[in-house]
């Protein structure tokens, strides 16, 4: 087992948590056709927080239950510092769990 699992299912915690806390999380289910989008983060069809809900969060889960390698790089960081930097709000502590996911991403199993 990929000894970094337990510290990436927390941060995945951490950022559904605080996601939520910020009220950035919905009930409402986006269409499929938007789900299918094949840019990177959805930009095309989804907010930068629906793709981080229900294609990032569900993606990383299920690699994680059914033991599948993990990704060796992540930019969800960068991508998440692009999109809250244009907005009011205190996101510092979103931005921080997306930045400590990326640096278990990367670092070696």
């Amino acid at each position: 087992m990929d000894p970094r699992i337990p510290a990436i299912a927390d941060h995945l915690l951490l950022i559904e948590h605080e996601m939520r806390i910020q009220g950035l999380w919905s009930d409402a289910v986006p269409g499929a056709d938007a789900l299918a989008s094949t840019e990177p983060f959805s930009v095309d069809r989804l907010e930068f927080e629906e793709w981080v809900q229900w294609i990032f969060l569900p993606k990383m889960k299920l690699l994680i239950e059914q033991g599948q390698p993990l990704p060796s790089v992540s930019g969800i960081a960068e991508m998440a510092d692009h999109v809250f930097g244009q907005r009011r709000g205190n996101w510092k502590p979103l931005l921080k769990h997306f930045k400590d996911f990326d640096l278990l991403i990367s670092t070696s199993a």
